[in-house]
């Protein structure tokens, strides 16, 4: 579990494709460089978000740790384009003394989107962004929680039909996440607010119930809404 605070930005200092030994047979290593205040509590095994993927600690020293990346994680993020000198947000996973900044973040990427516009404003930049798959927006609210490369974003603006939506990055932000360099036509990797999904699914299994109850309740709330509104108009 994670925050979306990002705590460093670190350097893809090695890349090794194929790595079976790191990777789970047919992904990649890598190594991350620049990065020793995140490490001076690592174990192997710990959990490290890299731009928004929860990954494992296979080795590590003072400045520098190790993870694999699985052939699935490559296919479903942005972590297949990076290139050694690629510069990434890490945040390490929460621990009971820390504080929750952003939101309850579990570094799984829901899918990846397409930087479709920058706008200056004043110091700030508005990015404007086209996610790969569109079932994402019905979690995606304005003011809400969204998940950009691991950093906790508000969301700004939302257009469903257009299937796309908005943050802004202020000045200090810009410097303190990869984002902050990223043009358009460059990706991101997307988390959405899990909160959404449970709601979702509790309430389509209240409704939609394997027993059929849920339709038939929800065919007698609208049917009194209907007769109170009749009742309503005859009086």
């Amino acid at each position: 579990m994670f925050t979306g605070i990002v705590e460093t930005i670190g350097t893809v200092s090695r890349l090794v494709e194929h790595d079976d030994s790191s990777s789970g047979g047919g992904g990649t290593s890598l190594t991350i460089s620049n990065c020793a205040d995140i490490l001076t509590d690592a174990h192997l095994g710990d959990s490290i978000s890299i731009n928004g993927t929860c990954l494992t600690v296979t080795e590590f020293d003072k400045d520098s740790f190790k993870v694999g990346v699985s052939p699935e994680t490559l296919r479903r993020t942005n972590l297949g384009s990076l290139k050694e000198s690629s510069n990434v947000n890490l945040e390490r996973a929460v621990s009971a003394s820390t504080r929750m900044g952003g939101h309850f973040v579990q570094g799984h990427v829901d899918t990846i989107a397409e930087i479709v516009s920058t706008t200056q404003d004043g110091n700030a930049i508005t990015f404007r962004l086209k996610p790969r798959d569109k079932a994402v927006l019905r979690y995606i609210v304005e003011k809400g929680y969204v998940t950009l490369d691991g950093a906790s974003l508000t969301v700004t603006a939302v257009h469903d039909d257009e299937a796309w939506w908005e943050v802004m990055l202020i000045a200090y932000t810009q410097e303190k996440v990869v984002m902050g360099s990223k043009k358009k036509g460059e990706d991101v990797n997307v988390e959405v607010d899990m909160v959404g999904k449970y709601v979702e699914k509790s309430v389509a299994a209240y409704f939609e119930g394997s027993s059929g109850s849920g339709g038939a309740m929800l065919e007698k709330m609208v049917q009194r809404l209907v007769d109170e509104r009749v009742e309503g108009s005859a009086k």
